[in-house]
């Protein structure tokens, strides 16, 4: 992972709304801050920005989105990945992301 920038963080898993909702990790607010201020300029469509994600022993390609209503990006947590780290929603979890 050549000249990524690592972030490390606690945060809630969230499920969205809808039916079959997606689950979400919210990146501290502080964190969004700092990516959005530095690295918008490498945003794609609706603020998507490349990321790599570990939670647990599993570690992924994905991206984050920038959520304007929250002010913060938003880690999606696929299924396969929710099932093999055991991760509930409403349960803290810690996650360490690379832009």
């Amino acid at each position: 992972m050549n000249a990524k920038i690592k972030y490390e963080f606690t945060a809630k898993i969230w499920q969205h709304s809808a039916p079959s909702g997606w689950h979400f990790v919210s990146l501290p607010t502080k964190i969004s801050t700092e990516i959005r201020e530095n690295l918008k300029w490498q945003e794609e469509g609706w603020g998507r920005l490349k990321a790599t994600a570990k939670i647990g022993n599993s570690q992924w390609e994905t991206a984050i989105w920038f959520d304007t209503k929250h002010k913060t990006y938003l880690l999606p947590l696929k299924a396969d990945i929710r099932k093999i780290e055991k991760i509930a929603t409403d349960k803290d979890i810690k996650t360490i992301v690379w832009i």
